[in-house]
């Protein structure tokens, strides 16, 4: 898959830098570059469930991701965002405005994380609050998750152990459908570590009490991923 889209690059965007998650970094001669991480949610691919995506951001010269895709092919769904705007694409052809939800108390969320195993223990102890306080809590949906609270029907997602091919797909469709995203510690995205994304930022507000407690420290080798804040 990632072979099939460095090919596509190269011929219609042949000054363009790629960096995936399988084939390392191709160089950019004009500064742009894309993200690409070809099967993100493999636990989910290998058993046959429908909510691994593929992820697909192209940024600008500072890191900025500009645009991003989360694509998910089996049911036939393309969620594209951009500054300002997210769309749907649907098998059938069909294109509909991404917005998501106002919901703004923890009680009244639906909340996701891929997996609370996965995180540390300090994590697992701010997940559990977080879990404690939420309407409804659902898991295994990886990047999916995200596409779901740019459409609206998942109202925060928290996660740990990103990766940059993991996130930058996801910030362009969540802030163009009017969503909000952060570090837990309130502080802009890293290219890699802890990510939490919600519909508003009174959500993210009331997330964060329970998150800022386990914020990790920001690793040098991770740095800003610009453009993440909550403005």
């Amino acid at each position: 898959a990632e072979t099939a889209m460095r090919a596509l690059i190269a011929h219609e965007r042949p000054g363009d830098g790629i960096r995936g998650e399988e084939f390392g970094v191709t160089a950019s001669q004009n500064g742009y570059y894309w993200v690409l991480d070809p099967i993100d949610g493999t636990r989910a691919y290998i058993a046959g469930l429908p909510v691994w995506t593929t992820l697909i951001a192209f940024c600008d010269p500072h890191g900025v991701p500009l645009i991003g895709i989360i694509d998910q092919p089996v049911l036939g769904e393309r969620y594209s965002g951009w500054p300002g705007q997210a769309l749907l694409q649907t098998s059938g052809g069909a294109t509909h405005d991404l917005s998501v939800s106002r919901t703004e108390q923890l009680n009244h969320a639906i909340i996701s994380t891929t997996d609370p195993f996965i995180l540390t223990p300090s994590e697992q102890s701010a997940w559990i609050d977080l879990r404690h306080t939420a309407r409804l809590s659902r898991y295994g949906l990886d990047a999916y998750a995200y596409a779901r609270l740019a459409a609206g029907s998942i109202d925060l997602v928290a996660e740990s152990g990103l990766a940059l091919h993991d996130m930058a797909a996801l910030l362009p469709v969540i802030r163009g459908a009017g969503g909000v995203a952060c570090d837990w510690s309130g502080g802009t995205a890293k290219r890699e570590g802890q990510l939490v994304c919600a519909a508003t930022p009174a959500l993210l507000e009331a997330a964060l009490i329970f998150l800022k407690p386990q914020a990790e420290a920001a690793s040098p080798i991770s740095g800003p991923l610009p453009g993440t804040d909550t403005e």
